[in-house]
């Protein structure tokens, strides 16, 4: 009997067929490619998902972004996913083909997004403003279809003029080729950092400056110029102003974002228009577009060109209160001259506030104004200083600003919604009107509506006062803007402190917490662009740039019109006020529609019938089946590769089992003769914690069994062919390593029980993996089945994936630290030794709770032993 039992306890299931290469070299060469690819493989993989979690993360329309992020991200998940598939093919030549056509399916879907464009309607290249209304805003830009809409069908005074239309830009870009060139320097600038976007905004409106005007632009261009003309007198001086698609639009004003050219003589046409085109890549519209979602492609500049009206006095209707969507008082600035220093905010400016009810002026607030600007008689503008009672005396007649008042009504009952109207009066006394726009008021329902409790902090206010440019609370600390240079330096999440609310600080908008200025008032284009971004603003502070320093922690009560020291959180909370500005834009659209072909993950269970190459609908769904079934060919290359036992060493160890070891690279220390290897020549890290784990504590034979367990493998071994005992096998007494630094594979039979470790651990915790099958036993299926079921549950205790199919358990861990890996390596190593022959006892429920207890008692004193 005893001679039996040996055979039985110490004798295996054959192996399965395997691929035996019996060149040692060959194998190592066959390995260092496999795992050369295996790491490509995940690289690219790192690198999609990463990109994947910055486009989620974007999605969430916290942050701006372009055209060039979309653009470069979803070029940059393209080529790691594709890489993704070579590499797979590497692993395994041709079995996954089908992911191929997949990836291109998928990729020509985005491109098919990404690469559409608007075309110009219309095909003429000026359009005179008599024939033009709002229903040609795709030809002409909002902003000049709105004053046609107002001359011709409201038929209130606007200065003669024409427009050169969307196609005329078209036509100029085409010439130049200037598309493609501002496409790449967009495409290869980080457009993140402020010093990077101003260098890239300069660069390319120098570009658009040196192009030239195709000859028959210029021709019509000069040729409507002559027109007016002849209607008018000969010499005229006119105004270039910008009408960009999508500008003035109710949601997206571009308030300031463009340059006007004002006074141009017929010589200087040309090269003004080109200034007003360049002005598209202006620093603050470049930052203005990035932080409202506005593709670059979908901004064709037209461009408006009038008579030059030289103003008597000019300025800003709002017909509604844009800080309060309940007040319908008609607020008018006014200043002396052209209303430039109204729209820009440089100067101070008289206020005029009319009620509806009764059309009565029922406020004047009439301001020290120091300069106005004016027209040279032959060309240009200067800025002319005032003095006495000029300074200080009403810049409007309260006919004028009744008149002015009408006209806003007019134009608000015509629209339907709130009007912004820049207008100027001319010497004679008359009224023109030289833009309307929609004006976006600020819902303040629920905000702090003069009802914000004083915070419990006393004596933290340290300025009151100024006027309420954009409402809100928000807290940060000071920096003070006072130059150009000054903002290649501001910082994330300041407050910005500045002398006048100048347009060219929107580029920083996204970026600041709050503005306080010393000048301005809330119908400058900043407080305007403000509003649209829920930045709070308080402008017209005196001395704001001394009392605050740089560092200082603030808040800002922008309606309640203080200014608090430190951050005070009674007044934060009730601030409701989020920035999700890219949410609902174009590109924001334009990223959501891509993602659906980027983000989804389908393929969730790789065991389900769908988990195949036909089913991958997204190119997550790609990376997620290329990953699995790129871990699982690396897993199998010690089930598919054997070796010559010629080519292997024997460990030289105390355990009374046989360990065979083939250095595939650098497993061994030194260079080994003879056909013994000893233990302190590996160099394998994952041998050496296996290793530990089947060394750490000896096995003290099998466990006690019953009778019944002694008789199922009685039983088992008479009826079970598999278990013939005269089947002798040279693997029944062997047990093979495969080997390199980082690499280990360990084929054991111990009796009955066939285990395989593969295992890849360094410090590249991405590329870390280990995977654990466990299979055998010499007792009766039912209970073969339980061990199997016993030693997958210790092995989730310890972080493991599992899996079991009848007799046998499949695990596996991956991507973590290396400590962690190892200490998993012991844990397996242990199991290995330690249940063998616990499928005797499987039907004894003490027996089982007794063998639980030890291994995780053991299995915890190893780790703790081992980790010190």
């Amino acid at each position: 009997m005893l001679p039996f039992l040996k055979k039985i306890f110490f004798r295996v299931v054959p192996p399965r067929k395997q691929r035996f290469v019996f060149n040692v070299e060959e194998l190592r060469s066959t390995f260092k490619a496999r795992y050369h690819s295996f790491k490509l493989l995940l690289n690219a993989n790192n690198k999609a998902l990463e990109i994947m979690a910055d486009i989620e993360q974007f999605l969430g329309g916290e942050r701006p972004f372009g055209m060039s992020f979309i653009r470069t991200n979803c070029t940059a998940l393209s080529v790691n996913v594709f890489r993704i598939i070579q590499n797979l093919n590497e692993l395994a030549p041709d079995k996954y083909l089908e992911l191929y056509n997949r990836f291109r399916d998928i990729e020509g879907s985005i491109n098919q997004i990404l690469s559409r464009r608007r075309l110009p309607k219309g095909d003429r290249l000026v359009i005179s403003l008599r024939e033009i209304n709002t229903e040609m805003a795709d030809e002409v830009g909002n902003k000049m279809a709105g004053l046609g809409e107002v001359k011709n069908r409201l038929h209130l005074p606007t200065p003669e003029g024409f427009v050169i239309t969307a196609l005329a830009y078209q036509r100029f870009f085409i010439h130049n080729d200037l598309q493609t060139e501002i496409d790449r320097r967009l495409q290869s600038s980080s457009t993140e950092q402020i010093d990077h976007l101003y260098a890239l905004s300069a660069d390319i409106q120098q570009l658009i400056i040196r192009s030239t005007i195709p000859p028959d632009l210029e021709q019509a261009i000069m040729g409507a110029y002559r027109d007016m003309e002849q209607q008018i007198r000969d010499g005229i001086t006119v105004s270039l102003r910008s009408s960009a698609l999508a500008e003035d639009s109710a949601g997206t004003s571009f308030a300031g974002q463009y340059r006007s050219e004002l006074n141009v003589s017929a010589e200087n046409i040309m090269q003004a228009y080109k200034e007003v085109v360049a002005s598209k890549y202006s620093l603050q519209a470049m930052a203005y577009r990035l932080n409202r979602g506005i593709r670059d492609e979908d901004i064709d500049m037209c461009v408006g060109c009038m008579v030059m009206i030289d103003a008597l006095s000019g300025g800003v209707t709002y017909s509604r209160n844009p800080l309060d969507m309940r007040d319908g008082s008609i607020f008018i600035n006014s200043v002396w001259g052209l209303p430039k220093s109204v729209v820009d905010g440089s100067g101070a400016s008289d206020l005029f506030v009319v009620s509806r009810n009764n059309m009565a002026v029922v406020k004047k607030e009439i301001r020290n104004k120091e300069y106005r600007f004016v027209c040279y008689p032959e060309e240009g503008v200067c800025r002319l200083d005032l003095a006495g009672d000029k300074a200080s005396s009403p810049s409007l007649t309260d006919d004028h600003v009744l008149e002015l008042a009408r006209i806003a009504m007019k134009i608000e009952e015509y629209y339907g919604f709130p009007q912004d109207i820049e207008w100027g009066i001319s010497h004679d006394g008359s009224i023109y009107i030289l833009q309307s726009r929609p004006l976006k008021q600020f819902d303040t329902e629920g905000m702090n509506s003069g009802k914000t409790e004083e915070p419990l902090e006393a004596g933290s206010v340290i300025i009151a006062g100024g006027i309420t440019a954009s409402a809100g609370v928000a807290s940060g600390p000071v920096f003070v803007l006072k130059k150009d240079m000054d903002a290649l330096q501001f910082p994330e999440g300041a407050v910005m402190v500045t002398p006048r609310p100048l347009p060219r600080w929107a580029a920083l908008l996204s970026r600041a917490k709050a503005v306080v200025t010393e000048e301005g008032s809330f119908a400058g284009h900043l407080a305007t662009v403000a509003r649209e971004f829920n930045v709070p603003a308080l402008f017209g502070i005196p001395g704001a740039t001394d009392k605050l320093r740089n560092g200082d922690l603030i808040t800002i009560d922008a309606e309640g019109r203080k200014i608090y020291k430190g951050s005070i959180e009674s007044l934060l909370i009730q601030s409701k006020y989020k920035k999700r500005f890219m949410e609902g834009s174009p590109v924001y659209g334009i990223l959501k529609e891509v993602s659906r072909h980027i983000v989804p993950l389908n393929l969730l269970d790789p065991d389900a019938p769908d988990f195949k190459p036909q089913k991958c609908q997204t190119l997550h769904d790609i990376t997620r089946f290329s990953h699995e079934k790129a871990v699982w060919e690396m897993f199998s290359f010690g089930k598919e590769h054997h070796f010559s036992e010629r080519a292997s060493k024997q460990l030289l160890t105390d355990v009374p089992m046989q360990f065979w070891v083939i250095d595939l690279d650098d497993g061994f220390r030194d260079e080994t003769k003879g056909k013994h290897v000893k233990l302190e020549n590996i160099s394998s890290v994952p041998m050496l914690a296996l290793w530990e784990g089947i060394t750490a504590i000896p096995w003290r034979g099998p466990p006690p069994v019953n009778a019944k367990g002694f008789m199922s493998i009685l039983h088992q071994a008479t009826t079970n062919p598999a278990l013939d005992p005269s089947t002798r096998s040279s693997y029944a007494i062997r047990n093979y390593f495969m080997i390199s630094k980082n690499f280990c594979s360990l084929h054991s039979r111990f009796g009955f029980h066939f285990s395989i470790v593969e295992a890849l651990v360094s410090e590249r915790a991405i590329e870390n993996y280990i995977s654990f099958q466990f299979k055998g036993g010499a007792a009766d299926y039912k209970r073969r089945v339980r061990r199997a079921l016993f030693v997958g549950h210790i092995l989730e205790e310890f972080g493991f994936r599992i899996e079991a199919k009848e007799d046998a358990i499949f695990s596996r861990v991956e991507g973590q630290e290396e400590y962690f890996m190892k200490e998993r390596l012991r844990i397996i190593g242990y199991l290995i030794i330690h249940t063998r022959q616990l499928d005797m006892i499987m039907l004894d429920d003490a027996s089982i709770s007794s063998q639980r207890e030890k291994i995780m008692n053991d299995l915890y004193s190893i780790i703790k032993d081992l980790s010190g």
